[in-house]
C-alpha cells in the first residue's frame, strides 16, 4: 500500500530541525512530502540544503490547515498522474511531531485489513511528558450530545497516563489532525477538507462527511506519535479561540439535518457566552472579543 506523509509547515524550521530526520529514520515505508504554507521564514532553504531528497511543494500563501492540505493533495495527485503512480494513504502529520520506531508498520497493516477503514489516528501522546496523552486527540476523539469534541484520555485539560486502558479495536467519530490518516479514495470522494474552516475542527468536519459515506474512523493503538503541540497557533493566541469556537458551531449546522440543530445551536451560543465572560474574568479580553464577537460573524 503506496503511503504518503505530507507534513505542512508554515514557518516552522525550529521544528523541521527537530522532528524532520526522525521522520525520515523512522518511515522506510513511505514517501516523505513537506508542503510549505507560503513561509517566509527560511524553511524551504534550509530544506533544500539538507534534505534535498525530500520532495517539497511551495504554496504561495497561507491556506491553513484544510486549505493547504487540500492544495498540496491536489498537486500531488496531479504528479502522481504524470509520474502514472497511485498513493492509497495519506498521513497529515504536523510539524510538531516525533514518530519513534515502528509506528508506521501498524497504521499501514489496519489499512490493508479493514477495507472499510477510511480515516484513523495513532495514540498520540505528550512529548513532554512521555507516558500521559497529549491533548490534541489523545486516545481518539468524539462528541458529546451538544457537539462538543472530547478524547479517550483526557477529561478537559486532565490528560491521563497511558497504562493500556484504550489498547484494542475500536471505532471513534474523529481522529485528530495532529496526525490523520486517510484513505486516498474517501478523500477524494467526499471533496476534502472544507477550506473555509481554515484551522481547528475541519478533521471532525472530514471525518463526519466520511462516516456519513458508511466509512469508519478508528485509533490503532499499536501505534504511538508525540506531539510537542502549539507549533503554529499557541493556546494562548486569541485566533485559536475563535477558530475553535466558531468552526465547532459551523461543523455543526453542516452535518446535522432537522429542527435537532436549532435547538442544539441555542444551548451552545449560552454556553459559549458563559466561556466568553470566564475569558473576560480571566482578564483576557481579546479571548472574549475573538470568542464572541467573531462566531456571531461566522455564522
Amino acid at each position: 500500500m503506496k503511503t504518503a506523509i505530507i507534513v505542512l509547515n508554515y514557518n516552522g524550521l525550529a521544528l523541521m530541525q527537530e522532528f524532520l530526520a526522525p521522520l525520515l529514520g523512522y518511515s522506510p515505508e513511505a514517501d516523505v512530502i513537506v508542503a510549505d504554507n507560503g513561509s517566509n521564514d527560511a524553511s524551504l532553504s534550509w530544506l533544500a540544503q539538507h534534505y534535498p531528497q525530500v520532495r517539497r511543494i511551495a504554496l504561495v500563501e497561507n491556506l491553513g490547515y484544510a486549505g493547504g492540505y487540500n492544495r498540496a493533495i491536489a498537486q500531488l495527485k496531479a504528479q502522481e498522474k504524470n509520474n502514472k503512480v497511485t498513493v492509497h494513504l495519506y498521513i497529515l502529520l504536523n510539524n510538531d511531531i516525533k514518530v519513534v520506531q515502528h509506528w508506521l508498520p501498524p497504521i499501514i497493516q489496519a489499512f490493508e485489513n479493514n477495507k472499510d477503514l477510511v480515516a484513523a489516528q495513532p495514540k498520540i501522546k505528550d512529548l513532554s511528558n512521555l507516558q500521559h496523552f497529549e491533548y490534541a486527540g489523545a486516545a481518539g476523539g468524539y462528541l458529546d450530545a451538544l457537539g462538543y469534541p472530547f478524547c479517550r484520555g483526557r477529561i478537559l485539560g486532565i490528560l491521563e497516563q497511558d497504562y493500556g486502558q484504550y489498547d484494542g479495536a475500536q471505532d471513534i467519530f474523529w481522529a485528530s489532525g495532529a496526525c490523520l490518516v486517510l484513505r486516498a479514495e474517501a478523500f477524494a470522494r467526499v471533496g476534502g477538507f472544507d477550506a473555509d474552516l481554515f484551522a481547528h475542527q475541519e478533521e471532525i468536519d472530514l471525518c463526519w462527511r466520511l462516516q456519513s459515506q458508511g466509512g469508519r474512523v478508528s485509533c490503532i493503538t499499536d501505534s504511538s506519535v508525540y506531539h510537542k503541540g502549539g507549533g503554529t497557533l499557541k493556546n494562548a493566541n486569541p485566533r485559536k479561540t475563535y477558530l475553535n469556537f466558531r468552526n465547532s458551531l459551523l461543523v455543526l449546522i453542516k452535518n446535522v439535518a432537522g429542527p435537532r440543530i436549532i435547538v442544539i445551536v441555542k444551548f451552545r451560543l449560552f454556553l459559549d457566552g458563559l466561556s466568553g465572560l470566564v475569558f473576560l474574568l480571566q482578564g483576557k479580553p481579546k479571548h472574549t472579543f475573538g470568542h464572541c464577537s467573531r462566531t456571531f460573524q461566522g455564522l
